[in-house]
């Protein structure tokens, strides 16, 4: 029998109409260096999903500590920015700024769509098993980030296999 409380943790609103903590999100493809792959191939590791706009202030104060998340966490964790804004325009803005982090060109806005993205940012962390973990739906700050990742990573490490065993 599940308590309550984890029950209603479990079942409580993200904020999002179509995400559910605990639950896997919608897949898509994912252009990684050097191949594309899909959201759903990035698992074993936690992701952390950001919807972005430039023009978007919060959004783009947020950028260093998603940028901080990869120098700190390396490759303990995959970050996918997403936005829905016409070609090349956010992906210029990464590369005008010099940040080094994985864009999703959304230029249908099927993935914001699907996600039930309200105006951004948003930010979803997923565990390394695909689950929504956290959700925040507004700007955040480094320690929120930094905490969503710890939870993640420590949610991963249940029933893993030591360091250095195959999968």
């Amino acid at each position: 029998m599940v308590p309550a409380l984890v029950l209603a943790a479990l079942t409580a609103s993200t904020g999002l109409a179509t995400i559910k903590y605990g639950e896997t999100t919608p897949d898509f493809t994912v252009e990684t260096t050097p191949r594309v792959e899909r959201l759903s191939d990035l698992r074993g590791k936690p992701v952390v999903l950001n919807f972005w706009a430039s023009w978007c202030h919060p959004c783009t104060n947020e950028l260093r500590d998603f940028v901080r998340a990869k120098k700190d966490f390396g490759s303990e964790i995959s970050i996918v920015t997403i936005s829905k804004e016409p070609h090349d325009v956010a992906a210029s803005y990464l590369r005008l700024w010099n940040i080094d982090l994985p864009l999703v060109e959304d230029l249908s806005g099927s993935i914001s769509k699907e996600y039930s993205v309200p105006p951004i940012p948003v930010t979803i962390v997923l565990d390394a098993d695909g689950r929504v973990s956290y959700v925040s739906v507004g700007e955040l700050n480094w320690k929120e980030l930094k905490g969503a990742i710890d939870t993640a990573l420590a949610a991963g490490t249940v029933g893993s296999p030591a360091s250095g065993v195959l999968r």
